[in-house]
């Protein structure tokens, strides 16, 4: 039975600790956090990287910055250095939702304990952040559950970026539909993109996967289509960073590509995403703002360099996969097939 034993992060001795994803799989290392300019640092330089993990990661910034100030500042200073700090972590990544929307959580729990002392504020803001970390494993667990119906016993399932358990607080929600049908009983074996630049298929999902006994085969993002073209594929679940009102899903650069393919061949395009990844303020995918990251990730990675000096280079980190080409949206409150606008408000209702 597959039973997803990773910490993403942890509460440890008054700190946030979040494993260092930069460098898995060689090194297995976890780093300390205490302040929001620091969780923020975190998420921009992926030490922590995924919707829902990301969201997790800001409740905690938050928390972190209201326990830092509370020893010595009034309540007009608390708050105004507080606010500060929420603006540091907003600012951190722009295209995962779930950051925006664990920092609107956590100031209405701000705003709901009214004229309490900074400690006393603080203390509940880190009660908020436990209970978001929680939640969020809850939620997976519910998406692995109703995902896992859809898989077929060993069917072959593509998947691209890592939506595991190290890009949430635990169990994943692509991978953790993998998950819970491989707990159901199923035969499952993965196939994932290597997902350049930044190689989380080939360095997280394959790394989990590994570490869980479940078969999983890499390939360069290249090789998708020749393998649906051979029958060789029969899912793909893929997670989301964010999701239009309409449906459009905004996730890891290339996802779009293996959604046409996987129409092309009239293979099920799954996307698992918690609510919390829907932003129904956004009517379309057009409206989703898309991160363009250092030049530094596509020329090389690392330590190495590849590419010719001076090479101009073009990085968008996401890209939108329209509503028509989802088969269905796996959420914690039950699968949407071919979602629009209609079906995802119903879900909030």
């Amino acid at each position: 039975m597959a039973n997803s034993m990773v910490e993403t992060m942890r509460w440890q001795n008054g700190k946030l600790e979040m494993i260092d994803q930069r460098v898995l799989p060689a090194r297995f290392e976890f780093i300390a956090y205490d302040s929001a300019a620091s969780v923020a640092e975190g998420i921009r330089s992926m030490v922590v990287r995924g919707a829902p993990a990301i969201g997790c990661a800001a409740a905690y910034g938050v928390a972190l910055e209201a326990l830092k100030l509370a020893p010595s500042n009034s309540g007009e200073t608390f708050t105004k250095q507080l606010e500060i700090g929420f603006e540091i972590l907003a600012q951190s990544r722009p295209t995962a939702v779930n950051l925006f929307w664990a920092l609107a959580r956590m100031r209405r729990v701000w705003q709901a304990m009214g004229a309490l002392e900074p400690l006393q504020l603080a203390q509940g803001l880190l009660k908020e952040a436990h209970e978001i970390l929680a939640e969020d494993v809850r939620i997976n667990r519910a998406m692995g559950e109703h995902g896992a119906l859809l898989l077929k016993n060993q069917a072959r399932v593509l998947t691209h970026c890592n939506a595991g358990a190290l890009a949430t607080a635990g169990h994943g929600t692509a991978l953790g539909v993998i998950r819970s049908a491989v707990e159901a009983g199923k035969r499952i074996s993965v196939i994932a993109d290597e997902t350049r630049p930044f190689l989380q298929g080939a360095r997280l999902t394959a790394w989990e996967m590994m570490q869980e006994g479940i078969p999983v085969t890499l390939i360069t993002d290249g090789m998708a289509g020749h393998l649906m073209s051979r029958g060789e594929i029969d899912a793909v679940i893929v997670g989301a960073d964010r999701i239009a009102a309409n449906g459009d899903v905004a996730n890891k650069i290339g996802t779009y590509m293996v959604a046409v393919l996987a129409q092309r061949h009239g293979i099920p395009f799954y996307v698992a995403a918690p609510l919390s990844t829907i932003d129904l303020a956004i009517k379309s995918g057009a409206g989703i703002p898309i991160e363009e990251r250092d030049a530094s990730e596509v020329f090389g990675f690392q330590e190495k360099r590849w590419a010719p000096e001076g090479v101009a280079v073009r990085n968008p980190a996401f890209d939108v996969t329209p509503a028509e080409l989802v088969t269905a949206l796996i959420t914690e409150r039950g699968v949407v097939h071919e979602p629009n606008e209609a079906r995802i408000l119903a879900l909030f209702r």
